[in-house]
């Protein structure tokens, strides 16, 4: 039997099945969480005078947790460890690499970004904390550029080390809850993504589609940078959020990616055209983070439109601007959809090809 809504072609068929409600989903114990750690993490830092931190600390936490497999705390803290040193590293690089020549910024995000795609050999757990490396380094990236044209000092290793503090920080907290729960294996924060860490062969179709999303990303950047738009560091994050990451990712999946990443965009657009508060924002954020972290199960499309739009409006929380600069940011987010879009469209036509080549290979090999 084929599954709903992948045969019936009509739109508003199609519509209900991708926003369709699952209301049993709703976690609201992990939003609640999300609100308590993200404002008192927000409070802090204005406490301290440490604003200009707050976007490595912000995804610094949150990239880590994600990144908890569940199970034995070791395997746990090896899997945390490995996405908090590799993110201090690439914090490092995003944000020295906005005071560098505009073409070697673009081939650092190509290396990246098929690394980070050929990272699903690794485990799909691996290749999903990879993906959202790969989203903090266009974050710090455009974060600098913007910082750098308008002439704000670059500061690479203190941001780097406010993300290993924060990372730090999330490790020794769940260390302390693992200790205080008796030493027991513990399920993941988030365990709608898989915790499969088990090798896969590489294969021609994943590095193909690996070096299209690098293309794609960093095709993305070099128009940013090359056309020098300070304010275009939407522009290849809304590319990568509207990519599919995985080339086995189902339609309706892919169309959900789509529809949330659009959504999400324009609420950001929403949001920072009529709130000019940075503590109004900040405040949305922590929602908008909450809402994320609470509606995983209910509606995939309205999931991502709630990470895209925290995404996008943590990348102008150091920089909020002019209307015609947040219009600016409009424009360049569409035009990273349609690249998004595109590069769909492409994975698409090679998926379905390789599809169509296989039972050819297997007839010719049956009759040899």
């Amino acid at each position: 039997m084929s599954r709903p809504g992948l045969t019936d072609v009509r739109p508003e068929h199609r519509l209900a099945t991708i926003f369709e409600i699952h209301a049993a989903g709703l976690t609201l114990r992990r939003g609640i969480a999300a609100v308590v750690i993200l404002g008192a993490v927000f409070a802090a830092l204005h406490a301290l005078d440490l604003e200009a931190y707050e976007l490595s600390v912000l995804f610094g936490l949150l990239f880590v947790a994600v990144s908890d497999p569940g199970g034995a705390y070791l395997v746990r803290a090896r899997e945390m460890a490995l996405v908090g040193g590799a993110g201090t590293l690439l914090t490092a690089l995003g944000f020295a690499a906005g005071g560098w020549p505009w073409g070697l910024a673009v081939l650092i995000v190509f290396a990246v970004t098929v690394l980070c795609g050929l990272a699903v050999c690794l485990g799909v757990h691996r290749f999903i904390g990879a993906l959202l490396l790969n989203i903090w380094l266009l974050v710090a990236l455009g974060t600098a550029v913007f910082d750098a044209h308008h002439g704000t000092p670059l500061h690479p290793w203190p941001q780097a080390l406010a993300w290993l503090t924060a990372s730090a920080l999330w490790l020794a907290a769940t260390c302390l809850l693992w200790l205080a729960r008796g030493r027991k294996a513990e399920t993941s924060p988030f365990p709608e993504l898989p915790g499969d860490v088990s090798p896969r062969p590489l294969t021609r179709q994943v590095a193909i589609f690996a070096a299209l999303r690098a293309v794609l990303v960093a095709g993305a950047v070099a128009i940013a940078l090359g056309l020098h738009l300070p304010n275009a560091s939407w522009l290849p994050v809304a590319t990568i959020i509207t990519l599919k990451p995985d080339i086995e990712q189902s339609k309706l999946i892919a169309e959900q990616r789509l529809a949330g990443a659009i959504l999400g965009a324009g609420l950001a657009c929403l949001v920072l055209l009529t709130i000019d508060n940075r503590y109004a924002v900040e405040a949305v954020l922590v929602v908008l983070a909450a809402v994320a972290a609470s509606i995983r199960f209910v509606n995939y499309a309205l999931y991502c439109a709630a990470v895209a739009a925290t995404t996008l409006i943590a990348i102008d929380l150091p920089h909020p601007d002019t209307l015609a600069a947040e219009g600016e940011r409009v424009l360049y987010t569409l035009v990273g959809v349609a690249i998004g879009v595109a590069g769909m469209l492409l994975a698409d036509l090679l998926g379905r090809r390789a599809a169509g080549s296989a039972p050819q290979h297997a007839g010719r090999a049956a009759a040899g």
